[in-house]
């Protein structure tokens, strides 16, 4: 009822704004209006009403009520495109629908800039732990379906919303950046050591990505990276903390050192699968939850809803995510992938995408970097079908760290914490709060070296 008279007040108030265009050229609503034309099938005050049901819905914390046309336009063509790819599911020539969920008012580059890290330009660091611990072999016997989030390893879906980074690296010089890409690779990889942590202890708790976005150097915060980084991190620091202690902000902080040294679970290691190998992919998510990543830019993914995903993409890692099962539907093959955008995207939050595909690499890359943390004792907890194998030793690239003479003015610490006014990067450790910089080239007894990437890319 409520939402009925906040969508009437909406279209009483913004009668006005119809004539009216937001900040973007006039000339590019005409020339998207004209591209997209009506809705087969939908009258435009039909169309109207569904975006202005939306908006309550998806832009409730927008303060305006007048109807931004440009968006409206933009919903519209979107709106197009999902119900004729809907229409062709329903004559079964796709096996996956689409929606209109909180991207769709969103052209497909403005979700692409927004929420995707693209690393064309940057490679990933030759990996040095590949394990064939969960390598498939002759001979072994893999369950047909499993689903981690039945078992209890599972936390609810998060949302990483649109991180924002305070802070870059640009040359020799520390800049006050605001860049605005994501931290899926910090959800990623909590989510697979929530569920590694669950099957050896029986214990699920939900892990702090902010520490993980604010402390682990070694990545780029809301600017991307890599969750084997992450997984280094959790290991160098004995543990991490929790998300109820440190809770998610969506921006680069500043690392405060005293959340980030109370631990509430640790990991022992971590492997990567072996590269575009499915079936040793699908051995290891026997087992337990797998971080990966995927090439999420097209259409199809960003307004999917439900069913199992066999849309466009290449093998570019843009994205990342974690497997959490896997099974067959009507005969066709598929993962049960685990997302970070909130529960309006897709199925409560998951994609179901084709499994054993002809491709190597596994539908949209899926099978090229997959990587998990190991937890002593996992093959041995709540999975009788698990291989207990010991992880192999973990041998690490060389470092290669900033100089110490970068001399760096730290953004304002939040209110618990107290920082100077200026630092130099290896000054930085010895203090309770941290900027989220680069540390001197030093090393410790107590830990082993941070894994570094050599122009490495860095996912969403």
């Amino acid at each position: 009822m409520a939402s009925a008279v906040v969508i009437s007040i909406l279209l009483l108030l913004s009668s006005s704004a119809l004539a009216a265009v937001s900040a973007v050229p006039y000339l590019n609503v005409l020339t998207l209006s004209r591209q997209s034309g009506a809705v087969p099938g939908r009258s435009d005050e039909e169309v109207r009403i569904l975006y202005l049901e939306w908006r309550v819905k998806h832009r409730h914390s927008q303060k305006s009520l007048d109807l931004d046309e440009y968006r409206f336009e933009v919903f519209k063509e979107n709106l197009r495109f999902v119900d004729e790819h809907n229409t062709a599911a329903n004559r079964g020539e796709h096996t996956f629908r689409l929606g209109m969920n909180q991207f769709a008012d969103l052209t497909n580059e403005e979700y692409r800039a927004r929420f995707l890290r693209d690393f064309s330009r940057i490679r990933r660091s030759t990996p040095q732990n590949i394990s064939s611990r969960y390598r498939l072999r002759e001979g072994d016997d893999l369950p047909d379906s499993i689903d981690w989030r039945q078992k209890g390893a599972v936390a609810a879906v998060k949302n990483q919303g649109n991180c924002e980074g305070l802070f870059g690296v640009t040359g020799m010089l520390i800049m006050p950046l605001m860049v605005s890409i994501g931290s899926c690779w910090a959800f990623s990889a909590i989510a697979a050591v929530e569920g590694i942590n669950q099957i050896v202890t029986g214990n699920l708790i939900s892990l702090s990505e902010q520490e993980l976005v604010d402390c682990t150097i070694d990545n780029h915060g809301c600017s991307g990276g890599w969750m084997n980084v992450a997984f280094q991190f959790i290991i160098n620091n004995g543990g991490i903390n929790s998300e109820e202690n440190y809770p998610y902000t969506g921006q680069n902080g500043i690392c405060n050192t005293t959340k980030e040294n109370a631990h509430v679970v640790s990991i022992d290691s971590y492997q990567n699968v072996p590269s575009n190998d499915e079936k040793s992919l699908q051995k290891t998510v026997a087992n337990q939850p797998v971080s990966v990543t995927v090439d999420a830019v097209g259409r199809d993914f960003q307004l999917y809803d439900s069913g199992i995903f066999t849309g466009s993409c290449n093998i570019s890692s843009n994205h990342a995510m974690t497997i959490v099962g896997y099974g067959t539907e009507n005969g066709k093959d598929y993962w049960i992938v685990k997302n970070s955008w909130g529960v309006t995207w897709g199925e409560s939050g998951y994609i179901r995408m084709e499994r054993n595909i002809a491709n190597s690499t596994g539908k949209c890359g899926i099978a090229r970097f997959a990587s998990y943390p190991v937890k002593i004792g996992a093959s041995l907890h709540n999975n009788p079908a698990a291989v207990p194998l010991l992880p192999l030793p973990l041998r690490l690239p060389s470092s290669s760290l900033l100089p110490l003479a970068i001399t760096t003015t730290p953004a304002p610490a939040a209110p618990h914490a107290a920082a100077s006014t200026s630092r130099t990067i290896a000054a930085s450790f010895g203090s309770s709060v941290r900027s989220r910089v680069p540390p001197a080239a030093t090393t410790t007894s107590a830990a082993v070296p941070k894994t570094t990437q050599s122009a490495a890319s860095q996912t969403a």
